[in-house]
């Protein structure tokens, strides 16, 4: 009988994405697994036949081959997509629970638990976000005891299959119509009893430790970012995977630049004189000074824009802008000389009038109309 499409079998389209690939098929596990559907003959062959396709349109290179080439892309055997035999179900009952409840069955037996996935917040200066580097980070973590090689017993002997259970790590209750499985009392699940424990680890297989990791930040990373090392979470128990560890990058607050994105803006304080007669003021980036060429008359405000004085993101290779805002200082704690000749500039300034101050001028004269309007 022709193999079914693999996407067929999921219910997924050819253009599926990984998560929607692993949402079917996690279904699927769970609808036809032989364990819930203990009457219907045909249950196993459909859910070996979903674990089938999932194995090869999970991964990139067999989906590759499955595409361009069918079913006779893919040859059978180690690596391959071939399934059959006690021990190939075996490992599809294995995959299924250790994907959708993080635990799976060892071939001996075992109840075998994927270790717990950790988080570690980093962080970073701005400059060090923007250009990326390698950091060293201490991550206190569940590590596999050497001494016994994770086992849990202690060296020179080994866990016992549970009795209870038999190795199945659950015991099923049986309430009339009704069929209850759950976790075995006697081992918690693992399928082995262990009757002499380690003494370093006292039985569970896992010892505290700080681990010593290097992080590769790469450049552009922003705060919220996070970065995945795989397999260095928490130890697994009973030979089961570790779990990952999660970067969450943090950007420290910088003293001259705000960040939103691939663009950053800072404030620029300017003299009095500067802002009405015009001039040039240093400003700094995160490549260097540039100079910024101020026209007469500038307003408190004003924004500038030097493009290319940005910086780039991990998602865009574009360099984005930055903003400059100008922001006119007032002169403070000034001279009986200074008052007086500011005072003699204010009264020939307001001479002047519209000529000197336009938005004053004009922003006076809407008062006026205001008050005019209400007083009617």
């Amino acid at each position: 009988m022709a193999k079914r499409d693999y996407y067929e079998v999921l219910g997924v389209s050819k253009t599926a994405s990984a998560d929607e690939i692993k949402k079917a098929y996690r279904r699927l596990a769970m609808k036809h697994h032989p364990d819930r559907n203990a009457e219907d003959e045909g249950a196993e062959a459909r859910f070996k036949e979903a674990k089938e396709a999932y194995e090869v349109v999970s991964d990139q290179e067999k989906r590759a081959t499955y595409d361009q080439f069918g079913h006779d892309g893919l040859r059978a055997g180690p690596g391959g997509a071939g399934f059959g035999g006690a021990e190939g179900f075996a490992d599809i009952f294995g995959d299924v629970f250790g994907d959708i409840f993080g635990q799976g069955r060892a071939r001996g037996g075992r109840q075998m638990f994927k270790g717990a996935d950790l988080g570690y917040e980093l962080k970073l200066d701005l400059e060090t976000a923007v250009a990326g580097e390698s950091v060293t980070i201490d991550v206190p973590t569940q590590v596999g005891c050497e001494s016994c090689g994770g086992s849990g017993a202690k060296k020179g002997t080994e866990p016992v299959t549970c009795s209870t259970c038999g190795g199945a790590g659950q015991v099923r209750m049986q309430q009339g119509f009704f069929s209850v499985q759950q976790a075995c009392p006697a081992c918690k699940g693992a399928g082995t009893t262990i009757s002499d424990p380690c003494e370093h680890c006292h039985g569970r297989g896992r010892v505290r430790k700080t681990k010593t990791l290097s992080v590769k930040v790469p450049a552009g990373v922003d705060d919220g970012d996070r970065i995945r090392l795989s397999g260095e979470g928490e130890a697994g128990r009973n030979g089961g995977p570790a779990g990952d560890l999660y970067v969450e990058i943090r950007v420290r607050e910088h003293k001259l630049f705000e960040r939103i994105g691939a663009d950053l803006s800072c404030e620029v304080p300017l003299s009095f004189a500067t802002a009405t007669l015009g001039g040039e003021v240093e400003l700094p980036t995160l490549g260097g000074n540039v100079s910024l060429k101020v026209p007469a008359g500038t307003q408190s405000g004003k924004v500038f824009r030097l493009r290319g004085k940005g910086v780039k993101t991990v998602r865009d290779p574009r360099t984005g802008d930055l903003f400059a805002k100008v922001s006119v200082e007032t002169p403070v704690n000034l001279s009986n000389e200074q008052q007086e000749l500011l005072n003699k500039f204010d009264d020939s300034i307001r001479a002047g009038g519209e000529q000197h101050s336009p938005r004053a001028d004009g922003w006076m004269d809407t008062v006026k109309r205001f008050f005019e309007r209400i007083s009617q």
